[in-house]
């Protein structure tokens, strides 16, 4: 059991990798959002997953309960994740932050 939690959490640390490698290479605003919302909602989703995996080691109802506990903590993020994210795009939209267009380069 050790082995799978420490793959989880890996895959985890992966998430969270892509989603600050996006947030910082990404070009405007909006799409840092982007990495933001999705990469770290997952990476919460497997890190969280790994702990409760192994806080089931030894099955108890105390350990099942905080297993539960842990879960709930996801559906929650997962709720909230989206939610924020759009109600931060559509905060920036109404400020009138344009979003990022390639530009043209010139030929002379």
């Amino acid at each position: 059991m050790n082995i799978a939690v420490v793959i989880i959490l890996l895959f985890g640390l992966l998430f969270f990798t892509g989603g600050a490698v996006g947030i910082i290479r990404f070009p405007d605003f909006y799409s840092r959002l982007h990495p933001a919302g999705k990469l770290d909602t997952m990476g919460l989703l497997m890190t969280m997953g790994a702990m409760a995996l192994y806080n089931l080691h030894e099955f108890s109802m105390t350990a099942l309960l905080t297993s539960l506990k842990i879960m709930l903590i996801v559906v929650f993020v997962f709720i909230t994740s989206p939610t924020a994210t759009h109600a931060i795009v559509d905060a920036g939209f109404r400020a009138g932050l344009a979003p990022w267009t390639k530009q043209k380069k010139n030929k002379d």
